[in-house]
């Protein structure tokens, strides 16, 4: 054997001998110390550690979602969202010291049934570049639940709309559901909600909307948990314009409805009201849909003859504006003699005018309907009948400021 080669075995030898001592050696008594040898570099999987798993499956919307590694640096993090066929990147950032990263804490909870992918690269202690690429999907809920809301969006309405909801299952977490619908205005006005029941939530400020206002309604409703598995699916904003402000009084004993415009009397219009076995409500009421004609069925509203048919069934009302979800209606009349508008309360609850069979714009029904936006206010006095229910039809403005406040999950 040579010097040379008895050297070399001599430097093997010395080095085994090292790590041998170095195998019992523990840090703080607990277990052996890992030594990474510089020409052997770590495995992707153990040189950047990524939160889920890869191809992990429902993972719930709390995550956690993280990149981390032992050593070196991370340089770039790429996450990106696939839902609806629609990729978004996750924002998030790098750690100073460049161990980890962690998605932005003001985007919250993952989406759920969504597809997550993970790009990383990072660069090890001996600058040594390393890269990774996973994915993973997120729960998929059995049961979504979505709001039916109205006004219809970019609609200029009357300054009396109610922001209303409709939930097509019964809400348990009405604040988390409530907290996820931001309503904002231009001029800014506070806009507090109160629901009626677990299927129901309006949205209205203290006073009726100022003429020109701009409306905003944010609805981040996507996977808010409304009942015990039972996740939302809106994620979208829409808006509307309050128009002129236009409010008219029905006073049912003089038979008459004072149409004023900002605050401006246009004119006072001979109606016909409930007659005394069919009293019309009392109160605030909003013009929640409007027909240029329609059918009147006394049966779908409960006004049936002893033969169970309707009271009365008119295929072709004209000008019919829904005030009530209960059948209450301002509407044009064709069929009454002329001097009952004026003088006599002969309908079965609804607020008549004065019409032609057919319509046409040159009687007192076209011509308050042509002047009539949606959320416009009618206010009934001088009934003989109880005011009309905060929840039939949009009729809370017919609530105290208080009283529609104590309604509100958030309260």
């Amino acid at each position: 054997m040579t010097r040379r080669a008895g050297a070399g075995l001599a430097a093997v030898a010395a080095w085994a001998a090292l790590l041998g001592g170095l195998a019992g050696c523990t840090k703080d008594g607990g277990s052996p110390i890992e030594i990474q040898l510089p020409g052997k570099p770590r495995s992707p999987e153990e040189a950047i550690r990524i939160t889920p798993d890869d191809n992990a499956r429902g993972v719930p919307a709390e995550g956690p979602l993280s990149v981390t590694v032992p050593e070196g640096r991370l340089e770039r993090v790429v996450v990106t969202k696939v839902e609806d066929a629609q990729e978004e990147k996750v924002p998030g950032a790098i750690a100073e010291d460049g161990l980890s990263w962690s998605p932005d804490p003001a985007n919250g909870k993952l989406s759920l049934a969504a597809k997550y992918t993970v790009d990383a690269v990072a660069v090890d202690g001996h600058d040594r570049r390393q890269a990774r690429h996973t994915t993973f999907t997120t729960y998929v809920p059995e049961e979504r639940f979505i709001g039916y809301f109205k006004p219809e969006n970019r609609s200029t309405v009357g300054t009396g709309m109610i922001i209303s909801f409709t939930f097509n299952r019964a809400i348990e977490q009405r604040a988390a559901v409530e907290k996820a619908i931001t309503i904002t205005s231009d001029p800014p006005v506070e806009v507090v909600g109160h629901w009626f029941g677990r299927e129901r939530l309006d949205f209205r400020p203290k006073a009726y909307w100022k003429a020109g206002t701009e409306v905003t309604v944010r609805m981040n409703l996507r996977d808010v948990e409304g009942a015990p598995g039972s996740y939302g699916i809106q994620d979208k904003t829409v808006g509307f314009t309050v128009g002129r402000s236009q409010v008219s009084t029905v006073d049912a004993a003089a038979h008459t409805m004072e149409v004023r415009r900002d605050g401006e009397l246009l004119s006072t219009v001979p109606i016909t009201a409930g007659a005394p076995k069919n009293t019309t409500y009392n109160g605030k009421m909003v013009v929640m849909e409007m027909f240029d004609v329609t059918r009147m069925n006394g049966a779908t509203v409960g006004f049936t003859s002893e033969d169970g048919k309707g009271e009365y069934d008119i295929p072709d009302v004209p000008h019919a504006m829904r005030l009530t979800a209960s059948g209450t209606f301002l509407h044009g009349n064709y069929w009454a003699s002329p001097d009952t508008f004026g003088s006599t309360n002969t309908s079965h609850g609804c607020v008549g005018l004065r019409d032609n069979k057919g319509g046409g714009s040159d009687t007192p029904a076209g011509w308050f309907f042509d002047r009539t936006l949606i959320g416009d206010v009618v206010e009934v006095v001088n009934s003989q009948d109880k005011t009309v229910a905060p929840d039939n039809g949009l009729g809370g403005w017919n609530m105290s400021w208080p009283a529609w406040v104590a309604g509100s999950a958030l309260a």
